[in-house]
């Protein structure tokens, strides 16, 4: 019967990078994915390798600045190539994020509180250093050393580095063995014939965001509806303009809030796409697409003064944070692991944290005395015929329906 010391569900950048340390410290791990890697919150990221800048726009050094600053360095180092995972075959959109303000006071102040205690501070630009775009913008134009990539080429980077180790599963056929303590001592899926594959394992880790909950649930073979929920859900609506636009990542800070976040790459047909994040994107939860896309072109057109928005294509999608529970309901500080015997059920709270998360795990399988068995990787030809999942399409990709502003306008006229 084929083994391994741990099995990862989800594949997504949290499993992917815990897939990568995992197997780095010798543990014989394998990752089972249920649709296309990456699916959900990693595709839909903007790919900013935050450093805590959002953190800190009131001048205050929380938890999430703390843990996080850390971060621009460590991805740095694994996207040059120069540690494990080597991500030297991912896409760098941007090597940087400018920050500007509007022109109110409290836009001011939060510039101000954002230079306080980052690892990676933004630093003023002169004039003439500063983008085309955001040559209309007041005051100075900061420049932050966060790294923007391309989260569908980093995800594919992933894949072809440890191609033998992640398979698709059917979630249909999917089955937990327990013993009479409740610990989980085999995964049961289906290979590409049809016929049941029993997996031994020593741990189990689920890393699939909003799928959490329900594989958690059976993996304990629990249904008690009174049980406490483990997950919470924070939605975005995310705004894509398409077109002749240059290309551009930042921040555009109003007081303590970064009132956009734009990002952007070239879609399959070679144009330019922008995703508008931020509070854009938390108040249009509140939206329908018409609706957000209208707010979303009042507010770029506020926030980069002069920007010409004819002939520009719109759309939007809709994405849910998925992470572990808090008291308060507000967003979790770190990443979160939730153990329950030898089931790992884990959250990395940002894309940016999953360094962190794959470190945090395997010290829980460390102490939960998971020994490292991999010798070589003569484990794994034994999974050889199982079937591969593909790598999801960004969002600009999928989205449908693209319109005009003035598509908008006339149907809000006729209507």
């Amino acid at each position: 019967m084929p083994s391994a010391d741990l099995v990862i569900l989800g594949g997504g950048i949290a499993g992917l990078w815990t897939l990568s340390e995992a197997s780095r410290q010798g543990y014989r791990c394998i990752l089972l994915e249920a649709f296309t890697l990456g699916s959900g919150q990693t595709i839909a990221s903007q790919g900013i390798i935050h450093g805590g800048l959002k953190y800190t726009l009131q001048g205050m050094m929380t938890g999430s600045a703390r843990r996080i600053r850390e971060m621009p360095l460590i991805w740095r180092k694994s996207l040059a190539g120069e540690q494990s995972p080597d991500l030297s075959q991912t896409e760098i959109r941007s090597p940087h994020c400018y920050l500007w303000r509007t022109e109110s006071l409290s836009s001011r102040l939060g510039m101000f509180g954002a230079k306080m205690g980052l690892q990676v501070a933004p630093q003023n630009l002169a004039p003439e250093d500063a983008p085309e775009v955001l040559a209309n913008c007041p005051g100075s134009i900061g420049v932050m050393e966060e790294q923007v990539i391309s989260p569908y080429s980093l995800i594919t980077n992933f894949a072809d580095s440890f191609r033998n180790q992640i398979f698709k599963y059917d979630p249909e056929q999917l089955k937990f063995q327990l013993d009479s303590n409740g610990n989980i001592t085999a995964v049961q899926i289906q290979t590409a014939t049809g016929e049941p594959l029993t997996i031994e394992t020593e741990a189990v880790l689920l890393t699939a965001g909003r799928g959490n909950e329900g594989l958690r649930k059976q993996a304990r073979r629990q249904t008690d509806s009174t049980d406490s929920p483990c997950m919470q859900t924070r939605p975005l609506h995310m705004a894509l303009v398409r077109g002749d636009l240059p290309a551009f990542s930042g921040h555009c800070v109003d007081g303590a809030k970064t009132r956009v976040t734009i990002t952007s790459d070239t879609d399959s047909q070679g144009r330019t796409v922008w995703q508008l994040g931020g509070q854009v994107a938390e108040v249009g939860v509140t939206m329908n697409r018409r609706d957000l896309i209208a707010h979303a072109a009042r507010e770029l057109a506020a926030c980069v003064p002069g920007i010409d928005l004819t002939g520009l294509e719109w759309n939007s999608y809709a994405v849910d944070r998925a992470e572990g529970v808090t008291k308060s309901g507000l967003r979790p500080e770190t990443p979160q692991i939730l153990k329950d015997g030898n089931l790992l059920t884990a959250w990395p709270a940002k894309l940016a944290l999953a360094p962190r998360l794959a470190e945090e795990v395997c010290q829980n399988l460390s102490q939960m005395n998971v020994v490292p068995t991999a010798d070589d990787a003569s484990w794994l030809d034994v999974f050889s015929s199982l079937p591969t999942p593909e790598v999801a399409q960004p969002p600009w990709e999928t989205a449908e329906n693209w319109v005009t502003l003035n598509e908008i306008q006339s149907n809000e006229e006729a209507a």
